[in-house]
């Protein structure tokens, strides 16, 4: 039977024929032009501060959308009456019951998993590799540096940071092009079909690399998912399997996908590059602007008890999407949100807040750091190739290519 036939795409009765909206960040879909300008901005401009959608949840199932920054927070704070656990469908497609962690667990557990994980990614432990990432930055870039052009996202974005996490994580190099066609099904595909087959993809290809740590044991993340313990508990197959699942998924996107968009907005702002390229000090607080204003991701949460917010009554079960996106641009929390200032120094909620805070915001930030600077210090002023027109993926909102010249 098609997995199409067995989810629910029903409206709830609770919820009012008005507050229904069309959401333009389907996964599967793209867009040529600006999506901030053109498909976030007028959601803040038009919509109500809580609305619902018919397509959002991977697979086109509804969910309600929250728009205000202090909302969005609130509800990263709440865990009560909102549950991480099936954020994400892909256990569900995978036919199993295994689930992200920590990304999908609840309190009390959450805390003590991400207890254990969390000395992997303090910034003691990023600093250690700081080497190893300037090392893939300035190799990619001598790639192409006295060639005058490169397509970014496939020679650079895709490349680098790929390369830091799959040796942190254990997984061979020349395997590359595989695990990023698979991710790109995973956070981009549209119809359940195609995530569902990557995910039993991925599942199987993790559950054999987990047997082959479990016999010939290494230094990396895989290996220490196999011997980890919690409260003196070593964590069960699927447990190392959740946690595996996870670092994939969040590894092998996220720092490409934020290396893409600001790469592009620094291509199409020569004044920015250009002060970036005088005051170099200046690079950490435009990251966290940029990091603001392109913020890409939208997670999940499922209502646990009836909650009402801003007249909006949601019941049990129903899905709310967390947009960074619409939090980063909410005209309520920033002055001048669509305008990218360099030292504005905003306390985003790009990486979320509170509980399930991304325990990898600390290496993003150094490769999104090394990756700019180094850039910059090496390649002469750059923009888009002439005549280009981006097209972005909107499920994450990330530029397929960028072709950039110098």
């Amino acid at each position: 039977m098609s997995l199409e036939l067995v989810i629910d795409r029903s409206i709830p009765a609770h919820v009012p024929e008005d507050l229904i909206r069309d959401w333009p960040f389907q996964f599967g879909t793209t867009y040529k032009g600006n999506p901030y300008t053109d498909l976030v901005d007028p959601v803040h401009a038009d919509y109500p501060d809580v609305f619902f959608t018919r397509d959002a949840y991977p697979g086109g199932q509804p969910a309600w959308v929250v728009r205000r920054f202090d909302d969005i927070s609130a509800i990263y704070k709440d865990n009560v009456n909102f549950l991480n656990m099936g954020f994400a469908p892909f256990a569900m497609l995978s036919g199993e019951t295994w689930h992200l962690v920590p990304a999908e667990m609840d309190p009390p557990s959450h805390g003590r998993y991400r207890a254990m994980i969390f000395p992997l990614f303090t910034p003691k432990a990023v600093r250690s590799l700081e080497d190893k990432v300037a090392a893939y930055a300035n190799h990619y870039i001598n790639q192409f540096r006295n060639r005058g052009h490169c397509e970014f996202m496939r020679e650079f974005a895709f490349e680098f940071p790929i390369k830091v996490i799959l040796d942190l994580i254990g997984l061979p190099q020349d395997m590359t092009a595989q695990f990023m066609a698979w991710e790109t099904d995973l956070l981009h595909g549209h119809d359940l079909e195609t995530i569902a087959a990557a995910t039993k993809s991925v599942v199987a290809y993790l559950r054999a690399e987990i047997e082959d740590r479990k016999r010939a044991p290494r230094e990396d993340l895989l290996t220490f998912g196999v011997n980890a313990e919690v409260d003196g508990v070593k964590m069960s197959d699927d447990e190392v399997l959740g946690f595996a699942f996870n670092l994939f998924i969040g590894g092998l996107d996220t720092v490409s996908t934020n290396l893409g968009l600001q790469f592009w907005h620094l291509a199409t702002h020569p004044e920015d590059q250009a002060r970036l390229r005088a005051n170099p000090d200046l690079v950490p607080d435009a990251i966290e602007e940029m990091l603001r204003a392109y913020a890409a991701v939208s997670t999940f949460r499922t209502v646990a008890h009836p909650v009402e917010i801003k007249g909006a009554t949601m019941m049990p079960g129903d899905k709310v999407i967390m947009s960074t996106t619409l939090a980063g641009r909410d005209p309520a929390a920033w002055d001048h949100p669509t305008q990218v200032r360099l030292d504005r120094k905003p306390h985003h909620i790009s990486f979320a807040i509170g509980p399930h805070l991304c325990l990898g915001l600390h290496l993003a930030r150094r490769e999104l750091t090394f990756a700019i600077n180094a850039f910059l210090r090496e390649i002469p002023q750059f923009r888009l190739a002439p005549g280009t027109e981006v097209e972005f993926h909107l499920g994450m909102i990330q530029p397929l290519a960028l072709p950039l010249v110098w």
